[in-house]
């Protein structure tokens, strides 16, 4: 591999993906960046996807690596993606979901981006969103480019991604979009294993978002497939999207109290949080939220208005 272009550490974490590895393989061999090394992690599979990432660490075993957990465990997304990162070699690091796929020039891009910007941590652009993969006119027809609310090559100081990304989840990119220096991943402890499965990206986004700066560009680089057994499709439909956002929300709090985050991000998530709770609950929650954050005469003044409200006086 050549010494004048950094090598990027390409991530990509499976579990039952034998339908769609093959094409998020192929999209990261087109790269025209050429210098980059591809570490499949196998999540406990039990179709053909574990021999195809084998096969593939075997025909290239300078630049494809196949690792899973012992014993073929399912340990979760977070886990899988930490367990690449121990592995990586790379200045820079990326993702790539099995069921998505990279432009060409997607690594190329990045990396003259981050190249040119030093005191970014991570880039990303908007994603496709890709529903005619199906080869239907009708889906294809469908397809459209993610808003991602920042204004167009705007380099974001921390902590401003954290206020669109909580008010805005359709603005969160995924992590196939996104470019990382390893030294910015490394600072702030990669992922956080407790989270298997849905918001284990915006832990990470949250992390980073809390510490370091990162470029929005006005070009997208992949494609993000809409599909309806995607972890975040099936979530919905099983109706574990709450809770999951709930977990998310109570870590980012902790998170954001450990690390002494500015007021108005402590503030921000509590509300969120405040959003999920059942009608009956609001009440306590909002009465947790001016206990923390407001003044005694202001507290005087809620309990007056909600003791009149309610007829107590």
């Amino acid at each position: 591999m050549s010494e004048a272009a950094p090598l990027v550490s390409v991530v990509t974490i499976f579990l039952d993906a034998e339908r769609f590895l093959a094409e998020a393989v192929e999209s990261v061999r087109a790269q025209s960046h050429r210098e980059w090394e591809l570490l499949l992690v196998d999540d406990g599979s039990r179709d053909g996807g574990t021999e195809m990432a084998r096969a593939w660490a075997r025909a290239q075993p300078v630049r494809v690596r196949a690792l899973e957990h012992p014993d073929h465990a399912n340990r979760g997304m977070s886990a899988s993606r930490n367990l690449a990162l121990r592995h990586a070699r790379g200045a820079y690091v990326a993702f790539l979901d099995a069921d998505d796929v990279w432009l060409p020039e997607k690594l190329e891009r990045q990396v003259a981006l981050l190249d040119r910007r030093p005191e970014a941590a991570m880039t990303y652009g908007p994603a496709r969103l890709w529903h005619g993969w199906t080869g239907r006119p009708e889906d294809a027809a469908r397809d459209a480019e993610q808003d991602v609310r920042i204004a167009a090559g705007r380099l974001v100081a921390p902590p401003d991604l954290l206020p669109v990304y909580l008010g805005h989840e359709d603005a969160v990119p995924s992590p196939s979009g996104v470019l990382a220096r390893r030294s910015a991943v490394d600072a702030v402890g990669g992922f956080e294993d407790e989270f298997r499965g849905m918001y284990e990206d915006q832990v990470f986004y949250f992390k980073i978002g809390l510490a370091a700066s990162a470029l929005v560009s006005r070009e997208g680089w992949y494609r993000y497939r809409q599909h309806p057994n995607s972890a975040y499709a099936v979530a919905i439909r099983d109706g574990r999207r709450d809770a999951a956002r709930r977990a998310f929300l109570d870590w980012a709090l902790a998170h954001a109290r450990h690390r002494s985050a500015p007021p108005a991000i402590e503030r921000l998530v509590a509300r969120e949080r405040a959003r999920l709770e059942p009608p009956g609950s609001l009440r306590s929650a909002a009465r947790v939220v001016a206990r923390r954050w407001l003044p005694p005469g202001a507290r005087r003044v809620l309990r007056g208005i909600e003791d009149a409200f309610l007829g107590r006086r």
